[in-house]
């Protein structure tokens, strides 16, 4: 600990460069690198700087240049998204990312700020648990200020390995966002411990650190409801292109058929993106002319229920239009679901959409300047009403999330009508090599927190059956043609967060600062 403080204080211009590739070194312990202990101990020498600084200023400072290193890399894979469309240079997707991170920087700045003032120089638990405890309010900020950005939490670091939820078991009782604040807390303990030279107490705790990321799961239950789950692989260049429309329909159909007589009744999941048909009537016949087979939904629909089979329900990604006095409005990015008659059986439409992928922010002052939406369309999409509950009747309960909005930690069921499970449809196709794999992370955080499990399936990958304690069933990896027969998991009781949401995250923020208060006091009496 002398070393890191003379270090400080004799290159005190240096600093900032550390802070920096902290920043950088704790988003390694995200999917796919998975480095959580390099992570942790980036985390924690940062946490160490925190009271070395002379001020809360300094403080914030150096938090915010931890923020830049931490988030440039977190969302490197948002650049991938500008080699997906023509509308801008594609070289825009690396001037894109850092300036996103001088916002998102923003939060850890105010976490170790507010610790500084609150915990002043302090070098002990004080300081650590108020650190941690602003680290939960500033990522739950982060989760709703301007829309919210909640990607990859610091608690991702905790998800264990495909077959074990590691230390995010702790999340039902916690939540991502105070998970996140135990994993600062175990970062800066560990980190204490080795700068103070205590081999013994650092190899105990980094040994119980490991036991509990690797702890086996057991057996899961399994469920009685039959799935089929569909990931055709249609690559983003071909989603858009009318030329590919029916070839693309044709492959999830392929994919989707019944393999035995006993495969009736089934749920068949189907992506976001991945069909380009109209299903719902009362457009103008233009647009079914686009688009639809035969330019007909009442067809469009009857040949999916001849893929599907007697008995069987479809959830399907599609898009919906509104009009105004005629002229198009909008769009909706939904999930259909179609029964073995043809009839739609429910609709769920987004309600988070993608700032600049869904809908352009200020369209009439940044279109004029050459600034378009990510994904092809001059329409906007129009938010649905948030958090629903498919009764699909035999085929369960169906709470639906579209792409983005299961990165949401507690707003992505409907609390007064608890889903049997949830299904989320994606296209990750533009994400990049980053991005699936981060995203599927989160999704296995939702099924733990919420105590459901979760059905994911992509137009590329990754897709996957994951129970209710995290643990992935099933998967098919990025850019994997295939489908996944299965049955769906059982539901396990609603958990503390599931009750609750978010406020036991911002409850167990309140218990890190009234300890770290608390701690303060003392030391000063």
């Amino acid at each position: 600990m002398t070393r890191l403080t003379g270090f400080f204080q004799t290159r005190p211009r240096r600093y900032w460069l550390v802070a920096l590739l902290l920043g950088v070194a704790s988003a390694t312990g995200f999917a796919p690198l998975g480095l959580w202990p390099l992570a942790l101990i980036a985390m924690g020498l940062f946490a160490a700087m925190i009271p070395l600084c002379d001020s809360w200023k300094k403080a914030a400072w150096i938090g915010w240049l931890f923020g830049m290193g931490h988030f440039t890399l977190g969302n490197s894979w948002i650049a991938t998204a500008f080699t997906y469309q023509s509308n801008m240079p594609a070289v825009l997707g690396w001037a894109a990312v850092p300036l996103l991170s001088v916002y998102l920087a923003v939060y850890p700045a105010l976490a170790a700020g507010a610790a500084r003032a609150l915990a002043g120089q302090a070098k002990r638990l004080g300081g650590a648990l108020a650190f941690a405890g602003f680290w939960v309010l500033a990522e739950w900020l982060r989760s709703w200020v301007f829309t919210g950005y909640p990607w990859n939490p610091f608690a991702m670091i905790l998800l264990g390995p495909m077959d074990r939820p590691g230390l995010a078991a702790l999340s039902p009782l916690m939540g991502t966002y105070a998970l996140s604040g135990l994993a600062v807390l175990l970062a800066a303990g560990l980190v204490r411990l080795l700068l103070q030279r205590r081999w013994a107490a650092s190899s105990i705790a980094a040994l119980l650190l490991v036991a509990g990321m690797y702890w086996p799961a057991g057996e899961g239950e399994e469920g009685t409801l039959p799935v089929t789950l569909v990931q055709p692989d249609i690559r983003q260049e071909r989603l858009n292109d009318s030329r590919y429309y029916e070839a693309n329909f044709v492959r999830l159909a392929d994919l989707s058929l019944p393999r035995d007589e006993s495969a009736g009744q089934r749920l068949v999941l189907w992506p976001e993106s991945g069909m380009a048909d109209y299903l719902e009537e009362g457009y103008p016949q233009r647009y079914y002319n686009a688009t639809t087979a035969l330019g007909s939904p009442e067809y469009a629909r009857a040949r999916i229920a001849r893929t599907l089979g007697e008995g069987s329900m479809l959830l399907t990604g599609g898009q919906r239009l509104a009009f105004d006095e005629g002229q198009l409005a909008g769009a909706y990015n939904s999930v259909l679901a179609v029964n073995d008659a043809g009839e739609i059986a429910g609709i769920y439409s987004k309600a988070r959409l993608v700032p600049y992928g869904e809908y352009l922010p200020m369209r009439s002052i940044l279109e004029p300047i050459g600034l378009s939406r990510l994904v092809p369309g001059a329409i906007d999409f129009l938010p649905g009403p948030g958090p629903q509950t498919l009764d699909l009747g035999m085929h369960g309960r169906a709470g639906i999330q579209v792409c983005y909005e299961i990165i949401f930690a507690g707003r992505v069921v409907d609390s007064a009508a608890r889903p049997d499970y949830i299904y989320t449809g994606s296209n990750d196709g533009w994400f990049g090599r980053f991005g699936p794999p981060q995203h599927f992370a989160q999704a296995r955080m939702r099924a733990i927190e919420e105590g459901l499990p979760v059905l994911r399936s992509t137009t590329t990958g990754i897709s996957g059956i994951i129970d209710a304690r995290g643990v992935v069933r099933h998967r098919l990896d990025a850019h994997e043609q295939g489908r996944i027969d299965a049955m769906v998991p059982p539901a396990a009781a609603p958990t503390l967060f599931a009750r609750f949401g978010n406020l036991m995250s911002l409850l167990w923020a309140s218990v890190f600062l009234l300890i770290a208060f608390v701690a303060m006091r003392r030391r000063a009496s």
